[in-house]
């Protein structure tokens, strides 16, 4: 099993995550973005997870404002599984809200937790009515109250996460992550600057969607039937995400998924677990990933990614494919 330290922290993490999003229960505004899984599943889904070698896992605010944390947490006390054993991730929201918000809001984090640290608080998106310097600022005295570990960021620019390093580094606290989508699809930290500044500040970058919402499994390709049976938030037309699972879309990317599924195949893997292990392999010790699941199944596949190990040959082989169809 391959791992990751965040950042220049000594937060060490497993190469895959697992994130928990689809843990959110029907609650919140993203209800309508996954099926209702009950706690039952969540605990078989978390038991899989810490079984196949995942050391960690990443919630937010905004999960059902805050249903994803209670979920994960009692899952993780049906398990028996101590605090500290695992590390454990979330988000503060920030919209129409300004720095303040975070420390009168942390003990509600810790509350849906029930008894669970947060080893990485990251701000969700950079949409604070405070500036990100007055962010960091709440997000360091977090950390020398004890309150937190490490600080991240998510979905922040090349710009804005070299203003959020700075900005730490006043207060004597690292930047330690930027949450961002990155996978074979999804390649703009190329051209953006963020791989570049996270290379530069010692920064991790944590790719969500690293299967482009399912679309890498090729499931889709096979049946695009399925489309349909998407739920209604992920299939909406207003979801940016949507318009990959249009048929012309389906046959553009049609070679990249042959292409993994041939990886797969020689590696007695799934494309699933190639396309996991390209976005972990191909940046390096920057890049982890956090992969979702809706069943057991889906976790063990994502762990047993972490042990495939591709050739130089397969990585610059799926690099010259996935640079025709993706955004760059």
């Amino acid at each position: 099993m391959s791992s990751r330290r965040l950042g220049r922290t000594d937060i060490e993490v497993s190469s895959v995550g697992l994130g928990c999003w689809q843990f959110s229960q029907g609650k919140g505004f993203t209800r309508s973005m996954w099926s209702v899984l009950d706690q039952q599943t969540i605990d078989a889904i978390t038991r899989t997870a810490l079984g196949g070698g995942i050391t960690w896992f990443d919630s937010a605010q905004a999960y059902g404002n805050g249903q994803s944390e209670r979920a994960l947490s009692t899952a993780l006390h049906d398990l028996k599984v101590q605090p500290g054993e695992v590390v454990i991730a979330t988000k503060w929201l920030p919209i129409l809200k300004t720095a303040a918000n975070i420390p009168r809001t942390i003990d509600t984090r810790l509350s849906c937790l029930q008894g669970y640290g947060i080893d990485l608080f990251q701000v969700h998106i950079p949409w604070s009515i405070s500036s990100i310097a007055a962010q960091m600022r709440e997000m360091a005295t977090l950390v020398r109250a004890g309150k937190i570990r490490a600080v991240g960021v998510s979905n922040f620019s090349a710009r804005q996460m070299e203003a959020a390093s700075l900005a730490l580094r006043d207060e004597s606290t690292l930047l330690a992550s930027n949450q961002v989508s990155i996978s074979l699809l999804d390649r703009r930290i190329e051209g953006n600057g963020v791989l570049a500044a996270a290379r530069r500040l010692g920064v991790t970058l944590i790719a969500y969607s690293p299967l482009a919402q399912g679309l890498l499994t090729g499931k889709f390709h096979a049946d695009p039937a399925l489309v349909s049976a998407m739920p209604a938030g992920r299939r909406s037309w207003f979801s940016p995400a949507s318009r990959a699972f249009r048929p012309e879309n389906l046959a553009r990317t049609a070679p990249l998924i042959d292409a993994l599924r041939a990886v797969g195949a020689a590696h007695d893997g799934t494309a699933a677990q190639v396309a996991l292990a390209w976005v972990t392999a191909f940046y390096g010790d920057t890049v982890a990933a956090i992969a979702g699941a809706s069943r057991p199944a889906h976790a063990a596949e994502s762990a047993a990614a972490m042990d495939l190990r591709l050739t130089d040959e397969e990585l610059a082989r799926l690099d010259a494919i996935s640079a025709r169809v993706a955004r760059r």
